[in-house]
């Protein structure tokens, strides 16, 4: 059974995020959540259940125009739960995109690929909201 495709739309707080069953997970906007929280359910939820059949390659695509210390803590759970697909024997790649002189957003990605020990492709971009 697949799971279907969710997309979770933006509000001045939270980014807009989709999850495609066919293998591309995408997050875009601004992380801006002032409580610490943990991951939504319904993004948790999906993932469980993307993980017991994951697409031969798992594409997550990253997109924020600000990303505050307690949205990063959520994403690097969602990140770190994606990177389970490698026990499936597939493939994942994470593409972070940052627009010109962000360097606030670039440094949070590469603390994130530290912390979880998980490549990141840092991809420059003269405008977040092409991606």
């Amino acid at each position: 059974m697949i799971p279907d495709t969710v997309h979770i739309l933006p509000t001045d707080n939270s980014p807009e995020v989709i999850l495609n069953p066919e293998g591309i997970i995408k997050i875009k906007g601004r992380g801006m959540v002032v409580n610490k929280t943990s991951v939504p359910e319904q993004i948790n939820d999906w993932l469980d259940f993307y993980l017991l059949n994951p697409a031969e390659k798992t594409t997550v695509i990253i997109a924020f125009e600000y990303l505050n210390s307690y949205s990063t803590t959520i994403l690097a759970a969602v990140l770190k739960k994606i990177t389970k697909v490698i026990q499936n024997n597939k493939k994942f790649v994470i593409h972070w995109y940052y627009e010109d002189g962000d360097d606030d957003i670039l440094e949070r990605g590469k603390y994130i690929s530290e912390s979880l020990n998980i490549p990141l492709e840092f991809i420059e971009i003269d405008d977040i909201s092409d991606c």
